[in-house]
C-alpha cells in the first residue's frame, strides 16, 4: 500500500471516529434535554454521559446552544425520514399505518437498548436566534409533510381538516413514550393495532351524532392574584417551555415585580406544579359537569372534550402543555404523569360505559383515553389555526380526528 493510500485510510478512519463520537454526544444531549430541557442541559452532564471531559465536547460543539440545536435538528431529520418512508405507501390509510409502525418500532428498539431516544421538541421556541428560525422552519416542514399523508388538499376546508389530522397524529406519536412503558415489549404489536384502530375509525358509535354541550367552567378564585400568576405562567410555559418562561418574564407579563411573584409562590417549581394542578382540576371539572348533565356516555365524552377544546382555543385559561415536564425534578414529574393517568382513566371509564350502552365503538378504552389526553393537551398550539374559522367549526374539526377517525368521509363541517 502506498503512503498516499495509507494517509487516505487514516483520514477515513478519523472521519468515522469523528462521526461516531459526535453521534454519541448528540444522543447524550438528547437524553439530557428530555430530562432537564434544553436550557437545563450542561456540557458537563453531556460529557459525563459519554465518558469525556467537557473540553472534548466543546471540540465538537463550541456552545451549548449549538449542541441543543444539533440535537433538535437530528430529531427533525429523523421525523422527515419516517414521513418520507410513509409516503411510499399508496393510500392515506396505509401511510398513517406505516408512520405509526415506524414510530412503534423505534420505541421498541429504545426499550431494548438498541437505539437512543431522540430529543423532544418542546423547547424549540425558547431557542436563541438564528437557530430558532431555522428549527421552526424545520418543524413547519415536518408538519407540512405530515399533512401530505392525506394527499393534496383541493380546498381550504380540506387543508383545515388535514392540518388538524396531522397535528393530532404527530402529538399522539410524541405522547407515546409517556404511556407506552406501561406495556411489556411483547405487547407492542397489540398496542399498535389497537391504537391504529382508534386513529382510523374513531371512538363514536355508528349512530353517534356530534351535538356537544359546552359546559360552564367559570368559578370564583379564592386568590385572584395567585390565579393571575398561574394563567400568565401557563401561557408563557406553553410558548417557551419551562426554562424559557423565567420568573422575570412572568412578572413582566403582569406588570409586577419579582417580589410580587414570591408573595404568591415560593419557587418556580412550585409555580409549574400549581399550573399543572389547575389544569388537571379544569379537566376533572369538565368530566364531572358532563356526568352531572347526564345523557349517553358518548354525549358526556363529546361535551367534555368540546368544552376543553374551547378552553384551549380561547386561550383565556389554557391547560398547561406537557412541555414543562422535562424541566421538573423526576419525582415531581412522576407525580404529574400519575395525575394525568388518573384523568385518562376517567375518560376510559366513560368510554367503557359508552361501549356497553352502544353509543361508543368497541375500542381499547385505556389506549383511547391516552389519545384524548394528547388531543386536548396539544390543542393550545392550534389556537391560531382555530382563529381562522368560527369557534364551533374549529372544535368540531379538531375533535373529529379522534372521535370519528382520521379518515372519516362524512363532512366534518356538517357537525358544526
Amino acid at each position: 500500500m502506498s503512503g498516499e493510500q495509507t494517509a487516505e485510510g487514516e483520514q477515513d478512519r478519523g472521519t468515522v471516529r469523528f462521526r461516531l463520537k459526535r453521534d454519541a454526544i448528540l444522543a447524550a444531549a438528547a437524553e439530557a434535554i428530555n430530562e432537564q430541557s434544553a436550557k437545563g442541559m450542561t456540557f458537563a452532564d453531556v460529557a459525563r454521559r459519554v465518558g469525556l471531559n467537557t473540553t472534548s465536547v466543546t471540540y465538537y460543539f463550541k456552545r451549548k446552544e449549538d449542541l441543543a440545536a444539533a440535537a433538535f435538528e437530528h430529531t427533525l431529520d429523523y421525523l422527515l425520514v419516517m414521513l418520507d418512508a410513509a409516503m411510499e405507501e399508496p393510500t392515506p390509510t396505509d401511510r398513517v399505518r406505516r408512520y405509526l409502525a415506524l414510530n412503534m418500532a423505534r420505541l421498541d428498539r429504545i426499550r431494548r437498548g438498541e437505539e437512543r431516544p431522540m430529543a423532544v421538541l418542546s423547547d424549540l421556541r425558547a431557542m436563541e436566534e438564528p437557530a430558532r428560525d431555522r428549527l421552526l422552519a424545520g418543524w413547519r416542514e415536518v408538519f407540512r409533510r405530515t399533512r401530505a399523508l392525506w394527499g393534496k388538499a383541493t380546498s381550504r376546508a380540506a387543508k383545515d381538516l388535514y392540518g388538524a389530522r396531522a397535528h393530532v397524529l404527530l402529538e399522539n406519536t410524541f405522547w407515546l413514550p409517556v404511556w407506552l412503558p406501561r406495556y411489556a415489549p411483547e405487547q407492542y404489536d397489540r398496542v399498535q393495532a389497537r391504537l391504529f384502530d382508534i386513529l382510523a375509525h374513531g371512538i363514536a358509535g355508528a349512530d353517534a351524532a356530534w351535538a356537544p354541550k359546552l359546559l360552564d367552567l367559570n368559578h370564583d378564585e379564592r386568590e385572584p392574584g395567585r390565579a393571575a400568576f398561574l394563567l400568565a405562567a401557563t401561557r408563557l410555559i406553553n410558548e417557551l417551555g419551562y426554562r424559557g418562561a423565567s420568573v422575570q418574564r412572568i412578572a413582566s407579563q403582569l406588570n409586577v415585580t419579582k417580589g410580587s411573584f414570591y408573595h404568591h409562590l415560593d419557587a418556580k417549581d412550585e409555580l409549574v406544579i400549581a399550573c399543572y394542578r389547575r389544569s388537571f382540576d379544569t379537566i376533572t371539572a369538565a368530566q364531572r359537569l358532563a356526568d352531572e348533565a347526564g345523557g349517553t356516555h358518548w354525549q358526556r365524552l363529546s361535551s367534555a372534550i368540546a368544552t376543553l377544546l374551547d378552553v384551549q382555543f380561547a386561550e383565556r385559561a389554557p391547560l398547561l402543555r406537557t412541555t414543562a415536564l422535562s424541566g421538573l425534578p423526576i419525582d415531581v414529574r412522576t407525580a404529574m404523569v400519575d395525575r394525568s393517568n388518573l384523568v385518562a382513566r376517567r375518560y376510559a371509564g366513560t368510554i367503557m360505559d359508552g361501549i356497553a350502552e352502544g353509543s361508543c365503538r368497541a375500542v381499547d378504552a385505556l389506549i383511547a383515553s391516552q389519545t384524548l389526553m394528547a388531543l386536548q393537551n396539544a390543542a393550545f398550539d392550534m389556537r391560531k389555526w382555530a382563529g381562522t374559522m368560527p369557534r364551533n367549526r374549529a372544535i368540531s374539526l379538531y375533535a373529529s380526528t379522534l372521535l370519528f377517525g382520521l379518515f372519516d368521509d362524512r363532512s366534518a363541517a356538517g357537525r358544526d
